[in-house]
């Protein structure tokens, strides 16, 4: 797609999430063919600057036939070059657009464990996320449009508005959250699907997400007490993971370990995830989303988990900004959205109540997230 929009989001991505410099490495991931135009702007740009781009191209009907057979060896080989190249960049950006995001459906089981242990883990969760300044997004495809239900052209004009949006005003916004968050011990979460959730975050860093990690981006995270996690929860947003679709995933906890697991459709695979390993049994991040120009599921996490009037809480690998302690292979983000048109919803702290129905109580951090603040003038 040659769009003028391409241009404007690719300066913003090199200038403000990665903030690329001369002489400095950019480590470039382009998944789908339609990535390709926003990629070359890229690569452009970045030469333009004085820095040096290493990319290549991948989607997932040409892993899958490498996830099908692949070998602990061969993973680990594969790994191992991808940590040479990693190891040596400054800067990672991940453009995201496979036409299918079913093709890995069909995938064992155990090889996408063997994927995740063995090459995503040490080349993404612990090199890049640590040790470089990154930033993952996906691109406005007709299959993304297809999974939020509307028109290519109505998913396009969304796309660019949300992640061209005013990012270091968004930051600025979340200052007052954040500040609130370190103030915090106890968290309780309740909601009318039958969520009633109690623990600590006392100790634990929080991160404003504010465009420098994902795009479009806008949440707060944290991470609860490893062991503190008690009751019950229900998420309401349909969840795209290894090429299936949960709904309605549901967790019962005890003493910081999900103890019981369903869901609607296929809940043997979602205990399968589960026991990945240990930690996959923990949470290792809490978050709130505040991002007023995502206000509907897409299917797609980079996006859902954004969402204005959201929350997530994330079964495994914790961040080391905000460390909780618990590691594990995977890091999946499940959401619910606690807005009035999604059956509301209370999150308190410490005893006193801090947003209702997807509403923060305190007037003035309310406004600080309004659409009408953080819309870009750039478009």
């Amino acid at each position: 797609m040659i769009d003028p929009r391409n241009e404007v989001l690719a300066r913003q991505l090199l200038d403000y999430s990665v903030e690329l410099k001369e002489g400095e490495v950019l480590y470039l991931e382009i998944k789908g063919k339609e990535t390709l135009e926003l990629g070359k702007h890229l690569v452009r740009l970045a030469t333009e600057r004085g820095a040096v781009p290493f990319w290549y191209y991948s989607d997932e009907s040409l892993s899958r036939h490498w996830l099908t057979s692949a070998s602990e060896e061969q993973f680990k080989t594969q790994a191992a070059m991808h940590l040479d190249l990693m190891k040596r960049a400054d800067a990672y950006i991940g453009l995201r657009g496979s036409d299918n995001p079913f093709d890995l459906a069909d995938v064992d089981s155990k090889q996408m464990e063997r994927a995740n242990n063995l090459f995503f883990k040490p080349v993404h969760l612990d090199e890049r996320v640590k040790n470089t300044r990154w930033v993952v997004l996906r691109y406005p495809n007709n299959a993304m449009a297809q999974l939020a239900e509307t028109s290519q052209e109505k998913f396009e004009a969304f796309y660019f508005e949300v992640c061209c949006a005013d990012y270091a005003r968004m930051s600025e916004a979340q200052d007052r959250l954040s500040a609130m968050m370190s103030e915090t011990d106890r968290v309780r979460i309740t909601a009318p699907n039958g969520t009633d959730l109690t623990f600590s975050i006392k100790g634990i860093p929080n991160v404003k997400c504010d465009g420098k990690r994902n795009i479009p981006d806008g949440e707060v995270y944290t991470a609860p007490v490893r062991d503190s996690v008690s009751g019950t929860i229900t998420y309401n947003v349909p969840s795209l993971y290894q090429g299936l679709l949960y709904t309605n995933v549901s967790f019962t906890f005890e003493g910081g370990r999900i103890v019981r697991a369903t869901c609607d459709g296929d809940a043997a695979k979602l205990n399968e995830i589960l026991d990945t390993d240990e930690g996959a049994h923990h949470i290792g991040e809490f978050a709130i989303g505040v991002n007023p120009l995502v206000r509907h599921p897409m299917k797609d996490t980079l996006f859902d988990e954004k969402i204005g009037g959201s929350f997530h809480l994330t079964p495994g690998q914790c961040y080391d900004a905000a460390p909780n302690g618990n590691r594990s292979a995977i890091h999946w983000d499940l959401v619910q959205i606690q807005r009035e048109d999604y059956g509301g919803g209370e999150i308190w702290f410490d005893g006193e109540l801090i947003r209702k129905d997807g509403v923060f109580t305190d007037d003035e951090l309310e406004r600080a997230f309004s659409s009408e603040n953080l819309k870009s003038s750039s478009l």
